[in-house]
């Protein structure tokens, strides 16, 4: 009786193990290496409307961190506002448009959103925390300088880091349908 027992408790053991790994290959990484998952971002935007990362699948989407009182950051804005306009209603082979989630780590409201009247970010998906240096994304995202990004496909996969001037424009084309 007592190896039926044991019999019984080896074979559960084995086929839970079994479940375990299975459901491990089905998890995807989640990640900062290309071909990873982009961590989830949630943060309020301008008018205090929680906005999801994760509510882009489908675009390809650059993760765009700066602030206001970056030299460099509002250098680079002109770039990113040419760029969007070019791209955002474009079909690329792994997502349909482009989209920009801006995470400021402005600590000052009226300066973050000065800039971007200012500077004329025309898209939707501006979020801070407004924590400067200690904001959750930048964390999250091991961001140490400024200006930085993450370029995503449709599916959430990183596929480029720390792309500017003529060189996203490039990239993005390579990608198109």
């Amino acid at each position: 009786m007592k190896k039926i027992i044991s019999l019984t408790l080896i074979i559960c053991l084995i086929s839970c193990l079994q479940c375990l790994s299975q459901n491990k290959k089905k998890i995807k990484q989640t990640g900062l290496n290309f071909g990873d998952l982009a961590p989830e971002l949630m943060y309020k935007n301008i008018n205090d409307k929680t906005m999801k990362l994760s509510s882009l699948k489908g675009k390809i989407v650059l993760i765009e961190f700066w602030a206001s009182w970056c030299g460099p950051c509002r250098k680079e804005n002109p770039n990113i506002v040419k760029t969007y306009k070019k791209f955002k209603s474009k079909k690329f082979t792994k997502g349909d448009g482009f989209e920009i989630y801006s995470i400021s780590l402005d600590t000052k409201k009226s300066s973050w959103t000065e800039a971007i009247k200012k500077d004329n970010l025309l898209w939707e998906y501006h979020v801070s925390d407004l924590k400067g240096w200690n904001s959750n994304a930048a964390n999250i995202y091991n961001i140490r300088s400024i200006p930085s990004n993450y370029l995503i496909d449709g599916e959430g996969k990183i596929i480029a880091r720390n792309l500017r001037g003529n060189d996203l424009s490039r990239f993005l084309e390579k990608l198109l349908k």
